[in-house]
């Protein structure tokens, strides 16, 4: 992730509340290479986007990703010989076919200029969806889902509009498996301890509200910047004083890839050796990109969470 997208990133916390945002993660969820023209005739199709229903005469053999979380669901389900392009951010998988197309500020021209027959976006910012419409273009609007459930409904929506309805929900079943093992067995461990997640340097964070809080919340573990105040933001910004004083038992950088933040670097901060995490060795840096995408490598990150509080509680 660039310091580029990391500004962007915090604008859109700031202004519109979204979580938007390759790194590299452990395992990939499982693929298919089934083709297009293999999958079932199961369309006509309506599938259910954010900002309403969406129906889709045939199978789309011409799709444009505007969404990172979307580019890797889309490949991970079979669909990826049926994408054309992909936005500058959309670095996973490898052969995704990346372009300069912007996602946080898209312009209509240069996507149509693909000629997709479908375009998948995480939000719009205002005339993306209205401005492809006027040139019948359809966008299937996956805005960024607060829990799990709401992931697992979108890579199935991937499914019924790409015609891999059965690679989708195979793609969902074995997430579901694996991060229900990974929380299993990291609860203990966590029980009664609090986290403190870091997307960037100044200290903006997620609540439970969000789809990385509600990470934590299924693994156990309290969430500071739920008592930030209220009022405050699903991605409130924190102050040091807050942090110190809330003293969370294990801290998350999800910051290591844009702004090279580490466990040394944390503790290096005024007054945060003094903080349980960093005395205890409980900071967990992870991928930016996982950490901030809802799509089948979550269960990635939820892997290295679960990992570092066993790694914890053995200590």
């Amino acid at each position: 992730m660039s310091n580029r997208s990391l500004s962007a990133l915090a604008a859109l916390l700031l202004a519109l509340v979204l979580a938007a945002c390759g790194g590299s993660g452990e395992t990939a969820a499982p693929t298919t290479s089934r083709s297009a023209a293999e999958a079932p005739a199961a369309f006509p199709v309506t599938v259910a986007g954010a900002d309403g229903e969406l129906v889709l005469e045939n199978a789309p053999q011409r799709i444009v990703s505007l969404s990172p979380t979307a580019t890797e669901s889309l490949f991970a389900i079979g669909a990826g010989d049926q994408v054309v392009a992909v936005d500058d951010e959309s670095n996973h998988p490898a052969e995704a076919p990346r372009t300069d197309l912007s996602s946080f500020q898209p312009n209509v021209e240069a996507v149509a200029g693909f000629e997709p027959d479908l375009v998948v976006a995480s939000f719009d910012p205002g005339g993306l969806v209205p401005g492809l419409g006027r040139l019948e273009i359809p966008v299937l609007l996956q805005e960024s889902p607060t829990d799990l459930d709401g992931a697992y409904e979108q890579i199935e929506t991937l499914g019924a509009a790409t015609g891999h309805t059965e690679e989708a929900a195979a793609v969902v079943e074995d997430m579901r498996s694996r991060i229900e093992e990974l929380a299993a067995s990291a609860e203990p461990e966590a029980h009664g301890l609090t986290v403190y997640h870091e997307i960037s340097p100044d200290f903006f964070s997620a609540t439970s509200q969000t789809f990385i809080g509600s990470v934590y919340e299924l693994l156990g573990l309290r969430n500071i910047a739920d008592e930030a105040g209220g009022g405050a933001p699903d991605f409130p910004q924190l102050s040091a004083e807050y942090i110190l004083d809330a003293d969370p038992d294990v801290i998350v950088l999800a910051d290591t890839t844009c702004c090279g933040q580490t466990a040394e670097k944390a503790a290096a901060r005024p007054g945060w050796d003094t903080l349980s995490a960093i005395r205890e060795g409980n900071v967990v840096p992870v991928d930016d990109d996982l950490a901030a995408r809802w799509g089948p490598r979550t269960v990635d990150f939820v892997e290295v969470v679960a990992r570092a509080l066993g790694e914890a509680g053995g200590s």
